[in-house]
């Protein structure tokens, strides 16, 4: 059970559905190797169980279809969401941001997906100091700006570059208020949103990035964009009957 520093409870599960949900996820990510280079090096003919012939899991609970979530894009209400664990010190991630996103982007301004942002640390703590910093930019209404920042030209920053200085450098040139944004970056709320991301990655089993669920089916590693178009397709012609 999670809760956002700023409402109430986002879900809940039983604990088997939850167990269920990590040894599947958990299979798909130690087909990949060990943790660290399957966080470095995704295989882009990695499949979810579900595709591979396995029990089929419904982990459509990690959606949290909150109002007003600076960190989604995309109708609350919308038949289809992406939730992305990301991390910005991840190379696949970045490119998935590059050659990825805008494609998922042209389903979320036609109405069909909602895409929800959760920034892990798995690379240190650089990368956990960054994802405090991406959720300070979201105060300001600029949370999007500053993770395309983070991986433009589908890039990740250095770990020189994930210093307190060099976030607020980067926030003031996206036009944000530096005092502020250092001060909510730093604050218990940004330290309490980046652990309730943490544990819900860790309790589905999510040990690399990126790591996908797309409507509810989980879907592992940086793959060609023509197989989250399909798994979009799939998840649209189910949630419409």
């Amino acid at each position: 059970m999670f809760r956002s520093a700023r409402g109430p409870v986002l879900w809940l599960v039983p604990l088997a559905v939850i167990v269920l949900a990590a040894v599947l996820i958990g299979v798909a990510i130690a087909n990949q190797g060990p943790a660290e280079d399957s966080a470095n090096a995704q295989k882009p003919d990695s499949q979810s169980e579900s595709e591979s012939g396995g029990e089929e899991v419904d982990l459509s609970f990690v959606e949290h279809r909150v109002e007003g979530d600076s960190r989604a894009v995309g109708d609350v209400d919308a038949p289809v969401t992406l939730v992305v664990f990301s991390d910005y010190q991840c190379p696949y991630c970045a490119s998935w941001n590059a050659e990825t996103m805008p494609a998922m982007m042209d389903y979320v301004d036609k109405g069909d997906l909602r895409i929800e942002m959760r920034d892990l640390a798995v690379f240190g703590e650089e990368s956990e100091r960054a994802a405090r910093a991406a959720y300070a930019a979201g105060l300001q209404g600029k949370y999007w700006e500053f993770h395309n920042t983070m991986f433009e030209g589908g890039e990740h920053p250095p770990k020189s570059e994930l210093d307190d200085d060099s976030l607020v450098a980067t926030a003031k040139d996206l036009g944000l208020d530096p005092t502020k944004f250092k001060g909510d970056m730093n604050s218990v709320e940004a330290h309490e949103e980046f652990d309730a991301n943490a544990q819900e990655g860790q309790s589905l089993g999510v040990a690399s990035t990126p790591t996908f669920v797309i409507g509810g089916k989980p879907l592992v590693g940086a793959q060609p964009t023509k197989t989250f178009v399909g798994a979009v397709d799939e998840a649209l012609a189910e949630a419409e009957g």
